[in-house]
């Protein structure tokens, strides 16, 4: 499947060939990584490969870490089947987040599970700053894990492409614009970690970690919203993350809208927490509470329930128009806010999307997405294990 700046197909048919190890390997883990602990002989059925070629992949795969034998299975005909499931702890990966307000670092597993995360806030994203807090920030996630430096396969870096584009809105100076603009950031992660940097659109990383990790498996075409400081957009088409051209498809930020006042805007303006920061700061809170709170933001309902009412309207106007372009099965809503929040706002946008003259549509389906706040750096994250291990 293409993971955007990473591309890992479906499983198809190996080689039996030794020059094709590699590529055999890949499709084993790949194969694993899909439908969960398999026995050999399902591995072999499933990848064309002989029992031979999968039994010598096995060993390897076990030699390595990758791969660990699950309970055997009795009670059929021969002798009993032993399924074998990855190995959570066979290899790791970082995942950096770069945004306008914030920034995290998140460590997974193998499977993709998040391990821990380090994360840190600011009025605008300096360069020095966030490259001070990557480097603090990985030495604390890996001091009480010995191994894990050894195990880390690479990092990925999820940031807004063009950052410097719209760091005006939050208020950042020229110079550290230009700055960004100036980075080759992925040069510079390297040098910083020691390791190979994989970089990704943040919302195209939000909506990888749906597609592996969350309700990818439930919809073979869908699209994607995620609101952070402003919003942004993925999709999936037959299973797969189109990227576009510019590593920019669906991005939905830039979309125009109505303004209210008979011209339009764009959704990214009307839309995001950024819109919800304004309103709290006019009503005399600090905007910052939305990251050292974040899993309950019920103490602001008098301003929040107004801005779930507004963005709901404008992200109903962003469903429908995504859908008159691509007909998908559902468009999923996620964000770095609570679940229930999340929850609320998806009902929203299904109740104003009744607002909208939907002539012509069949039917336009919502759902939340599941993987939540840290969608970006665990979708960040993911870049350098399917990169390295599985089939590309």
């Amino acid at each position: 499947m293409n993971l955007g700046g990473t591309v890992i197909r479906d499983p198809g048919a190996g080689a039996n060939q030794s020059g094709l190890r590699d590529q055999n390997a890949r499709l084993v883990l790949s194969l694993i990584r899909r439908h969960g602990a398999l026995p050999s002989a399902e591995i072999a059925r499933r990848s064309g490969l002989s029992a031979q070629t999968v039994s010598n992949i096995i060993r390897a795969l076990e030699a390595d870490n990758l791969l660990k034998r699950g309970e055997a299975v009795k009670g059929k005909v021969g002798k009993p089947s032993v399924p074998l499931a990855l190995n959570p702890m066979g290899a790791l990966s970082l995942g950096l987040n770069v945004g306008r307000r914030a920034a995290e670092l998140t460590l997974i597993d193998f499977w993709g599970e998040q391990i821990d995360a380090r994360s840190t806030t600011y009025a605008y994203p300096e360069i020095a700053d966030v490259f001070d807090f990557l480097s603090a920030a990985i030495d604390d996630l890996l001091r009480d894990r010995p191994a894990g430096r050894q195990l880390l396969t690479g990092i990925g870096v999820a940031r807004p492409n063009r950052i410097w584009d719209w760091l005006e809105k939050v208020d950042a100076p020229a110079d550290a614009m230009q700055r960004w603009q100036d980075l080759d950031i992925a040069a510079a992660v390297s040098e910083t970690t020691g390791l190979d940097a994989f970089i990704e659109n943040d919302a195209t990383s939000a909506c990888i970690s749906e597609l592996l990790l969350g309700r990818g498996t439930e919809f073979t075409d869908f699209a994607y919203i995620f609101l952070g400081a402003f919003v942004g957009g993925g999709l999936v088409l037959n299973g797969n993350v189109v990227s576009g051209r510019a590593l920019n498809a669906a991005a939905i930020g830039p979309m125009p809208v109505p303004d209210g006042s008979g011209g339009t805007t764009q959704l990214l303006s009307v839309s995001s927490l950024f819109t919800l920061e304004t309103a709290l700061r006019h009503a005399g809170h600090d905007p910052n509470a939305l990251r050292t709170e974040p899993d309950d933001w019920s103490r602001f309902e008098a301003v929040l329930g107004p801005w779930i009412e507004e963005t709901g309207y404008y992200l109903a106007i962003a469903c429908a128009s995504i859908l008159s372009v691509v007909d998908v099965e559902v468009v999923m809503i996620d964000g770095a806010m609570p679940p229930d929040v999340r929850q609320r706002l998806k009902d929203c946008t299904v109740r104003r999307l009744g607002d909208l003259d939907l002539t012509g549509f069949d039917h336009i389906r919502v759902e939340e997405g599941s993987v939540g706040r840290r969608a970006r750096s665990v979708g960040a994250a993911l870049l350098p294990i399917h990169s390295k291990y599985f089939l590309a």
